[in-house]
């Protein structure tokens, strides 16, 4: 039942910054910012990967929390709690001084991405009519893109002021924490979500294997990728940042997910999605034959990235037909197991075998993610998602 009274454009104006804030900033920005923070903290390789892998995991505790929460405390309250805990992380990140603090306050910020996505889901329901929803859900996930982006422009322009930088970004999540107050109504969800209708799906593991392994090769790029651009390519912290752009820039394509699956099946896709981010590992490994290589190589895993996370959120819709939230939340949650346990893995084989050997390595764990197929090819069509909700966060 949708609940009259509430702005939609402002609803979606403060879920996009939300997403932004949460996703593009909270949780991937300091894989952008990491060289800076490991030259000034002097952190090694694998105290880098094991703090990364603390916002992954924080995500996924955040993100069942808030599955718990929102049917008792509210869409506002919990939704105001993932920009508190994005605000005050990050703001613990600029003030930082050892790899424990620094462990402490990227964890806090990257439960902020678990708290996020669920009321958000809720809000669009409960406050959206429904022919207004897949828009909505589009417009909203497209936050991620644009939080990758932000972050970009901003190390573009400070490059070396890191501290400054998240400070900043807390500034911005303080103003968003407080929009999102004063934009969604207080109260219950005015439905309470149907009974759970058991994991044990045919077809399950499978997907559950696959976003595992895509999750923790994916983690290459988003912790590692702008040191190995520093350390190994030489990249200045401008052509970084530069970088850092192009890869939320492409993400953007992510929106034409739906429409591919429906032309050329689920697995199709699933698989176009894993060679993109496979060649991209291969060409960032491969970056110092030619410039423009490493600005390839992020643009397209960034677009893989953003569509494969698409491909496997449709994936559990069709296993999932009558409960969507659980279809498009397992995933997510999958994801960032993977990522919780490839970040120190990577770190390891970074620092043992070298960035060539690490990046191939981390390709062939990205094909093997491709193995795995759905069996449905296509969204059931009782379902009312449309391609513009699939542009995966």
């Amino acid at each position: 039942m949708t609940r009259p009274g509430v702005g939609s454009a402002n609803l979606v104006a403060v879920s996009f910054a939300l997403t932004a804030l949460a996703y593009g900033l909270a949780r991937f920005a300091y894989g952008l910012l990491l060289p800076q923070i490991r030259a000034e903290l002097e952190l090694g390789t694998v105290a880098a990967g094991w703090i990364g892998s603390a916002a992954f995991a924080a995500y996924c505790g955040g993100v069942v929390v808030a599955f718990m929460t929102v049917p008792k405390s509210g869409v506002r309250a919990v939704a105001v709690a993932a920009g508190l805990c994005a605000t005050a992380g990050l703001g613990l990140v600029a003030v930082a001084g050892s790899a424990t603090t620094l462990g402490l306050a990227i964890a806090l910020a990257g439960i902020s991405t678990g708290l996020a996505s669920p009321p958000l889901a809720a809000a669009v329901g409960q406050f959206i009519p429904e022919a207004g929803r897949p828009r909505a859900n589009g417009a909203i996930n497209a936050g991620t893109a644009a939080g990758i982006v932000l972050s970009g422009l901003a190390a573009l322009a400070f490059a070396a002021a890191w501290r400054e930088l998240y400070l900043g970004f807390a500034v911005i999540g303080a103003a968003v924490t407080l929009w999102l107050w004063r934009a969604i109504p207080s109260g219950k969800a005015a439905d309470a979500a149907p009974a759970s209708p058991g994991l044990r799906r045919s077809g399950l593991v499978p997907l559950f294997g696959a976003a595992v392994l895509m999750g923790a090769a994916s983690t290459a790029i988003w912790t590692f990728g702008a040191d190995i651009l520093r350390e190994e390519l030489q990249f200045s912290d401008q052509r970084i940042a530069l970088a850092w752009l192009v890869l939320g820039a492409t993400g953007l394509v992510g929106v034409a997910t739906g429409t591919g699956t429906d032309r050329f099946g689920i697995a199709a896709i699933h698989r176009l999605s894993l060679v993109l981010m496979g060649l991209g590992l291969v060409g960032l490994a491969a970056g110092s034959w030619a410039p423009v290589l490493p600005f390839v190589a992020m643009g397209v895993f960034g677009a893989g990235y953003i569509i494969s996370c698409g491909a496997l959120l449709l994936w559990g819709i069709t296993l999932f037909p009558e409960r969507s939230d659980l279809g498009l939340g397992l995933p997510f949650l999958m994801i960032a197991v993977g990522q919780t346990i490839g970040a120190p893995l990577f770190a390891v084989l970074l620092q043992a075998a070298g960035t060539t050997a690490a990046l191939t390595c981390a390709a062939v764990v990205m094909t093997c993610a491709a193995i795995p197929v759905p069996r449905a090819s296509r969204l059931p069509c009782s379902t009312s998602l449309s391609p513009e909700t699939i542009a995966g966060r």
